[in-house]
């Protein structure tokens, strides 16, 4: 169990400067919180979410945008169709449009996804969760299913992989950036998340391409980034 600090689980390490929004952040990830919380609580932090995970303090969309570069050197990019999964108020979208890739965004909380909309970055986007039902999006739309910061404490259950990988192509990749002591402490995901990802190997769903560690994905903290691809 990962201890805590002022009573904020995984506080410890956090640069002092970086504190208050690490509370910000933590109003959203506290033990025990519900899904539905989760996004009360997204749509009422909207607002102050960017100037709180500000590059630097957060750098989860930057890590991912270069995981997805890597992936497609010397690609036409505007060939790419790519969903941002949990897409909160776009930065994704905004590092990977810099890249020259095409964006659609599914995103929960409503708030978010108003701001998401304004940055004009998405061709088209969806106000949904993931992993708790299936999509509206049809099996195989994209070439590349991406999330950065959609995992936490009450955020995507391990199913939303599957809904993930459904609605990949055939060769498609699904890249996903995390807070690595999640697997760590987050019940949902502790001896849980990997190993349903191994499942998924072995049930010829997709296949793993890399798992890396990143320094200072948030908050000084080491980040993973898991790339799989779909059979």
């Amino acid at each position: 169990m990962q201890s805590s600090e002022n009573g904020l689980i995984g506080a410890e390490g956090v640069p002092v400067d970086e504190k208050d929004a690490y509370a910000a952040n933590y109003k959203a990830h506290r033990k025990g919180i519900s899904y539905d919380k989760v996004i009360k609580t997204y749509d009422e932090w909207a607002d102050n979410y960017d100037k709180d995970l500000c590059p630097g303090v957060y750098n989860g969309p930057e890590i991912l945008a270069k995981a997805v570069g890597e992936q497609y050197v010397g690609e036409e990019k505007q060939e790419v169709r790519i969903l941002d999964v949990a897409a909160g108020t776009g930065r994704v979208g905004e590092e990977l449009q810099k890249l020259g890739f095409r964006i659609d965004a599914l995103e929960p909380s409503e708030r978010m996804l108003e701001i998401l909309r304004q940055r004009g970055l998405y061709e088209n986007d969806w106000h949904d969760s993931i992993g708790f039902h299936q999509t509206q999006i049809k099996d195989g739309t994209y070439d590349c299913v991406v999330s950065a910061g959609g995992m936490g404490e009450g955020h995507m259950p391990i199913s939303a992989l599957d809904e993930m990988i459904r609605v990949l192509k055939t060769g498609g990749l699904m890249i996903i950036v995390m807070r690595e002591e999640y697997l760590s402490y987050v019940n949902e995901y502790v001896d849980k998340l990997e190993p349903h990802l191994k499942e998924l190997e072995a049930l010829k769903k997709c296949k793993k391409v890399s798992r890396t560690v990143v320094p200072n994905y948030s908050f000084n903290k080491n980040g993973i980034v898991f790339v799989y691809q779909a059979l």
